[in-house]
């Protein structure tokens, strides 16, 4: 029994979800997401929020069941909320710097690193170590980010690398002297 597919989403304030076939859109204050569902999954709207059906109970339905009602629920979220990722970098001479639609990041490589920046995700500088990512996709957001991340990624002697402002690096003791 799939409890994340069996959850009733409620529909907040200013939300309007639009059901053809088998694409949903849904529309908020902050904009606009689609998906289209799989064919065994169907989608009823009450007055109550959202409830989505599966057609049989074998367990990849089961798993594309839970996983429509996540994805449904992050788009709801998506267009009233937001999603943000905080980044930061670590180590002498790194930084961050946005210019235009690039993210430019010097990460103690021999050049510069250059990332565009996808549309509809808006990246801040907080200050010339720390970066914000934010959009209305979580999928998006969190992909960037760990794109971003992987330009140089934290290394457990120093600590140096580019991680996420909640991270915690383990770290690991060094060679012993003789």
């Amino acid at each position: 029994m799939s409890r994340i597919g069996n959850r009733k989403l409620v529909i907040p304030e200013g939300v309007s979800i639009e059901n053809d076939g088998n694409k949903v859109t849904v529309k908020g204050k902050l904009g606009e997401l689609s998906l289209t569902l799989p064919d065994v999954i169907t989608m009823e709207v009450n007055e109550d929020g959202i409830t989505l059906k599966r057609a049989n109970d074998e367990k990849f339905t089961k798993a594309l069941h839970g996983t429509a009602n996540a994805n449904l629920n992050n788009m709801i979220i998506g267009v009233t909320q937001g999603y943000k990722k905080n980044l930061e970098i670590i180590g002498v001479g790194y930084r961050f710097n946005v210019q235009g639609n690039k993210l430019v990041i010097n990460a103690g490589y021999s050049h510069q690193v250059d990332m565009n920046i996808p549309e509809g995700l808006k990246v801040e500088l907080v200050s010339n170590t720390e970066i914000s990512i934010s959009g209305i996709s979580k999928e998006l957001v969190g992909e960037y980010a760990a794109n971003v991340r992987k330009v140089r990624a934290p290394e457990p002697y120093k600590g140096k690398g580019i991680r996420y402002k909640d991270e915690y690096v383990r770290r690991k003791e060094g060679k012993k002297a003789a």
